[in-house]
């Protein structure tokens, strides 16, 4: 049964309220742990019972890091790397272009200057290079180095690492493993196809912290004192975010005690990309994923893309202030690219049809940097699993985004193996390609034929999910600050939403091209702000622009404004629907 009895708001969606059980769970909460009702409700959506809300709401570490021996190869990838450590030996890190391959890479070098080496930090081009090792750069870096450590890469570069003669390689991934692993001293990857998959949702970041707490522990059994690990876990929540990895278990406890880390503003990338992104609050996951990760991303995307590393690892903050201006241009110049993207792909999908179970677009000369970008907006709006492609004469480079329940990563490697790809891998959620031209289109049909075996492409828009039903009066500061105890919010872990029903739109006005301020109120006095990013790219801002005293049944996700010093509430509106 529908929410409000909402069965398609003006965003064609049907809301969805909580499952009597749910309701159930929620009621027993209330009763047994006297926490509020708001409070209550997301605890138990997340499935935790009355008498471990308590340990939910302050997740301590300890308690949540698993034994990092329980991973294959990790006692031996710690071991090798102390050895260079200690031996003064010349080490480089491999690292990927985006966010996590930054933030690990940046772990690493950081780790090893506080222990008094300098490594070489390398970042493939993006465009030149394509993503993971290559043989000309492994054969030069192991002409140089000793140890090659490959961060956020790596598990499928059997040749490249191969071609590292006279140079040890370590492998610290998360991406999908194949039936075989590279020939290299050790693989360290929860989502090697012989791990558990217990802790397939670490991102890259993750796995490498991981590795420093067992080197730490190595140390400590040696009687020597090794760095800070706690100081370090700023660069682990902003890659887990950025990555959009699952927010449960030991990443949800990384992640808080991240967030309270780069509160204290010590790292000098961190503090300067903070500050030219207009940050005018203590850190949250929202501005990890919005404010932060893109920028770090821009360098890999458009630019140089050792940028993202190098800001998140420098110690000099004049650097620091100078890169991060550099990033912030480069982040406005790839969003005017994916704009452009965009709009053709948006198009040339919606001609093919978005009721497939993949929607696809592909053109010349889309820049390879904001393909991925594309691809999650197109999943957004159709609610499937999406590919983006950008030519470059006969050879094409896309990625892809898919929707819960469907695992893009392990489809694309099946039609590597199959031939329809020059290559590709991921994991679940998103994925990377190269792809000829002659082969797109038989491509791009058999993907759409093994992501409908998942269950792609069986609904319409996704049903929009409520928490519950909110009166402007109730939502205060202290509220929104009593659910945060039960975040961070992310992936797997929303942030609560709520219908604030039969409200009346007493001020609307636009926002630059597409969004939407308002503000509302019901028949008893509540009054509450709202801002709808977006919300003239479909018929619901027009509507509520001119909405000539109609009234409406309004969701959103609740946040504090701050403006000058002072605190406000204001609803993130997501949708509405009139109100009979």
């Amino acid at each position: 049964m529908s929410f409000l009895g909402v069965e398609q708001s003006l965003t064609g969606r049907r809301w969805i309220g909580p499952e009597a059980e749910v309701e159930r769970a929620t009621e027993m909460l209330v009763q047994q742990s006297g926490l509020p009702r708001a409070l209550c409700q997301v605890l138990a959506r997340r499935g935790v019972p009355p008498m471990e809300a308590e340990s939910f709401l302050e997740p301590k570490l300890k308690e949540l890091l698993p034994d990092p021996r329980s991973m294959k190869d990790m006692e031996t990838a710690a071991t090798r790397f102390l050895e260079a450590v200690r031996n003064k030996q010349r080490i480089a890190v491999f690292a990927d272009y985006d966010v996590d391959g930054g933030s690990s890479a940046a772990l690493l070098l950081v780790w090893m200057r506080q222990m008094g080496l300098q490594a070489t930090l390398y970042v493939p081009d993006r465009i030149d290079e394509g993503y993971g090792p290559n043989v000309p750069a492994m054969q030069e870096l192991a002409a140089a180095h000793d140890l090659i450590i490959c961060v956020d890469c790596g598990t499928l570069s059997h040749e490249p690492i191969a071609a590292a003669k006279g140079a040890d390689v370590i492998v610290l991934d998360h991406h999908l493993g194949g039936e075989t692993l590279p020939d290299c001293v050790a693989v360290v990857n929860p989502n090697r196809q012989d791990e558990s998959g217990d802790l397939g949702y670490f991102c890259a970041a993750g796995v490498v912290f991981l590795m420093l707490i067992e080197a730490g522990r190595q140390l400590r059994e040696a009687e020597v004192k090794g760095p800070d690990l706690i100081g370090l876990l700023d660069l682990v929540a902003l890659a887990t975010v950025a990555d959009v990895a699952p927010l449960i278990d030991a990443n949800r406890a990384l992640v808080r005690q991240g967030l309270k880390v780069m509160a204290r503003r010590q790292r000098p990338g961190l503090v300067a990309l903070s500050d030219v992104a207009r940050m005018d609050s203590a850190p949250t996951s929202y501005h990890l994923g919005f404010l932060l990760g893109p920028r770090v991303n821009a360098g890999g995307r458009i630019g140089q893309a050792d940028l993202g590393a190098r800001l998140l690892s420098t110690d000099s903050m004049t650097e620091a202030e100078a890169l991060s201006q550099r990033l912030d241009e480069l982040n406005t110049e790839r969003r005017d690219i994916e704009n452009a993207v965009r709009a053709a792909a948006l198009e040339q999908a919606e001609e093919r049809g978005l009721e497939a179970p993949l929607v696809w677009a592909a053109g010349e000369g889309w820049h390879p940097g904001v393909v991925g970008i594309v691809a999650s907006r197109l999943k957004e709006n159709a609610n499937r699993p999406a590919i983006v492609i950008g030519f470059d004469g006969d050879e094409g480079k896309g990625s892809g985004r898919s929707v819960s329940g469907v695992d893009l990563g392990a489809s694309i490697q099946r039609l590597a193996a199959e031939g329809l790809l020059v290559k590709g891998g991921g994991h679940k959620m998103a994925a990377g390609l190269t792809v000829m031209r002659d082969q797109l289109e038989p491509a791009m049909e058999r993907l759409s034929e093994l992501l409908a075996k998942q269950g792609a492409g069986k609904g319409g828009p996704a049903d929009m999910k409520l928490d519950g039903a909110l009166m402007p009066g109730a939502a205060s500061v202290d509220l929104i600050e009593q659910i945060e105890k039960a975040g961070p919010f992310g992936a797997s872990a929303p942030a609560p939403r709520y219908a604030l029903p039969d409200l009346q739109v007493r001020f609307a006005k636009r926002v630059g091209e597409s969004h939407l301020k308002l503000s509302l109120s019901d028949e008893v006095g509540g009054g509450l702000d709202a801002i709808a990013f977006g919300a003239f790219d479909g018929p619901m801002g027009e509507k509520l622009f001119n909405h000539g005293g109609a009234r409406f049944h309004i969701a959103g996700r609740l946040e504090v404004n701050t403006w000058g010093g002072r605190q406000s509430v204001q609803l993130r509106l997501e949708d509405a629907a009139e109100a009979n």
